[in-house]
Formats: structure tokens, sequence, C-alpha cells
């Protein structure tokens, strides 16, 4: 069985597909292994580390992402793994186990950096003003 599942964060989407296989997560057609930087990677396993590394063992999960930071993609990717994972299975106590760890492994994060407005160095800062 193939389920389809993405994942999002500001303007990063991951697209994730897990199939029955032998342990294989590829980011772009590249091993998870070969990410750059370390603490991306980290982020990215996150969902086998909650669930157990045995359960990676039974699943190859190929994921296309784009747009946005390497924070985001990591993000991103997370979340589309969880899900990918929890559809896979349909596993209910997994799913408990990663809403019980952090909501966003299961839910997108909608919010965005605000727009940068003129008359100031950001969205609400002003430059400041000289009387004499």
């Amino acid at each position: 069985m193939v389920t389809n599942t993405s994942g999002k964060k500001k303007t990063a989407v991951a697209r994730a597909t897990v199939r029955e296989g032998e342990g294989r997560v590829r980011i772009n057609s590249q091993p998870v292994e070969l990410v750059e930087p370390e603490q991306a990677r980290l982020k990215m396993l996150e969902p086998f580390r909650i669930a157990g590394e045995e359960l990676r063992d039974g699943v190859d999960i190929d994921i296309d992402v784009t747009g946005g930071g390497f924070s985001g993609q990591a993000d991103a990717t997370r979340t589309a793994i969880a899900r990918g994972l929890v559809q896979h299975l349909g596993d209910a106590e997994l799913r408990d186990a990663y809403m019980s760890f952090d909501r966003t492994l299961l839910v997108n994060d909608v919010r965005q950096s605000e727009p940068k407005k003129w008359g100031g160095p950001g969205a609400r800062a002003r430059y400041q003003k000289s009387y004499r």
C-alpha cells in the first residue's frame, strides 16, 4: 500500500510517499543521512525517535521538499513523515504519542512573518524621530 501526505511550514512544502520497504528515507532523491545541517536532519528524523527506530525498518519514505529555508523545510518534512506514518499504519496510539509530544508533528503551522512596511526598519518598528 502507498500513502501520500504533505506538510507545510511558512513557504516550504514537503510531499511524502510512504510504502512498504526496508527503511530507506530519501529527501529530494538523496539519503537523509546526507542532509546538512545536522540540526535539520535531527528534526526531520524526530518522528522515528518518538515512534521507535524499529518502525523505520518496515517502510520506505520518499520526500520532495521545495521552498523556504533549511529550517522551514525540516519542519515541513517532519510533519509529512509523521502524517505519512500515522496514515500508513492507521495507528491511533502513534497519533496520540505525536500529539502529546508536539502538535506541529501532525498539524501545519500557518503563522507567517508579517511583511515590512514603509517608515521603519521592520513590520511594526518605526524610525526614531529627532526634534532638535
